[in-house]
């Protein structure tokens, strides 16, 4: 801290000659030669002195009203932060209406170190009250502006389980709205598991918590579906449920949330971005679990069903196996077996008959054919009488002017041949 102090030192005083010299920078210090409390105290009221006022915005946790001062202890909205604020009398009298633990303000802080004591304090001005529309102004922004990023598209919401193995809920330390969500949901289906985290559900510890506790419950393995439930309350009370970081956070989750907060006319920001809204804690123990009995139901109805069904196709099927069986070729097979005897026999003869058929006809034309060959062949002709005659070397003879008398000729007839002499030769008169 004394080196971020040093461009803002004050000079330190002339000291007489005789006195022990003292730095003039903080970094110049050692330990034989340290700088008085008194100087360092003096140096750090300067520079915060140079520090400009801020307008800052709070929750009111502790509050101590004197008769010219009031003291005040201002933690922040979000985060574990709080600091000391004391509003003198001037302050405090413009305002309309009395201060109250609980109330979110906002007002102009000054940084003041008292240099005797050391302490560090801020110095209030101006401090008035986050009005109700103000604070609705701001969650209707911060709505529309998380609509534009697309944080409450339905598609991005995700369905919730059947049957959840075991249920998430971040709620209030022994609260009315841990009760009903339990107490209905069990009634519902009675062997639902809890893994419940209780929590503050408002203040300025809630934001946190309930973030912290969805992310836990969100990496657990068994946890099917997480609630986060409240009962109902004012603006106020409700204001953790419309945070940014708390609407990021459930976006973000990979387990499907299911909001709970106050009562049906109550709206959060946090009820846009779960994957379900219940409308109290009541319907939200209704919502995450089946009904028992209408689970029965639909069980006996389904096993009815299934059994119409397997009965029906067994009495279909044992139709078929009936119809199958009357046919002639099931009930009598041996006359099935008789036709095509009757039928191979009856085949069998026409196939004999037509075989001797064909015989007959082909035994007809090859006698036929042979009677023609026959009467074309030279042996047919000399059985007419006819003969032929060959030279000594086989030649036959077709002019009988072409042989000389005394020629040996063989002769053939219809029945052996001989030998003959040619004693005289004529010509043919044709």
């Amino acid at each position: 801290m004394s080196e971020s102090l040093e461009p803002e030192l004050v000079p330190a005083e002339p000291q007489p000659e005789q006195e022990r010299f003292i730095a003039e920078r903080a970094s110049q210090t050692t330990p034989e030669n340290p700088w008085p409390l008194h100087h360092l105290s003096q140096n750090i009221k300067t520079y915060i002195d140079k520090c400009p006022h801020t307008w800052v915005e709070g929750q009111i946790i502790e509050l101590n009203k004197r008769a010219r001062v009031t003291y005040l202890t201002l933690r922040d909205v979000n985060e574990e932060v709080s600091v000391p604020v004391t509003l003198f009398a001037q302050e405090t009298a413009r305002l309309t209406e009395e201060l109250e633990r609980g109330q979110r303000v906002v007002v102009q802080l000054k940084p003041d170190f008292w240099v005797k004591a050391g302490k560090l304090s801020m110095l209030g001005h101006g401090i008035r009250p986050v009005g109700l529309g103000t604070m609705l102004e701001r969650i209707e922004k911060l709505r529309k502006q998380l609509a534009s990023e697309g944080l409450f598209a339905e598609y991005h919401k995700k369905p919730l389980p059947v049957l959840p193995h075991r249920v998430g809920l971040i709620t209030g330390r022994d609260s009315d709205a841990e009760k009903d969500v339990i107490r209905n949901a069990r009634l519902r289906w009675p062997s639902v598991e809890f893994e419940v985290r209780e929590v503050a559900v408002q203040g300025v510890h809630a934001l946190r918590q309930v973030t912290e506790a969805l992310r836990e419950l969100d990496t657990h393995p068994q946890v099917d579906v997480i609630v986060i439930a409240r009962g109902g309350g004012s603006l106020e009370d409700l204001l953790p449920f419309s945070e940014e970081a708390l609407v990021r956070a459930v976006y973000a989750a990979q387990t499907p949330v299911v909001s709970a907060i106050g009562h049906e006319a109550d709206s959060p920001l946090l009820d846009h971005v779960a994957d379900l809204r219940a409308s109290t804690p009541t319907d939200a123990g209704k919502r995450i679990v089946p009904e028992l009995g209408e689970e029965k139901l639909r069980i006996a109805q389904a096993r009815a069903f299934l059994k119409r069904a397997v009965e029906m196709k067994i009495d279909r099927e044992a139709q078929g196996l009936a119809q199958v069986r009357s046919r002639p070729a099931l009930a009598a097979p041996e006359s099935t077996l008789l036709q095509r005897e009757e039928d191979i026999d009856r085949l069998r003869n026409r196939a004999l008959a037509a075989a001797r058929s064909q015989l007959v006809r082909g035994a007809d034309v090859v006698a036929q054919l042979r009677a023609r060959v026959r009467a074309l062949s030279p042996q047919q002709t000399l059985e007419r009488g006819y003969a032929l005659a060959q030279t000594a070397d086989g030649t036959l003879v077709h002019d009988a002017t072409a042989l000389a008398p005394g020629t040996e000729v063989k002769v053939r007839v219809a029945r052996g041949s001989f030998d003959a002499s040619v004693t005289d030769t004529k010509e043919s008169n044709v």
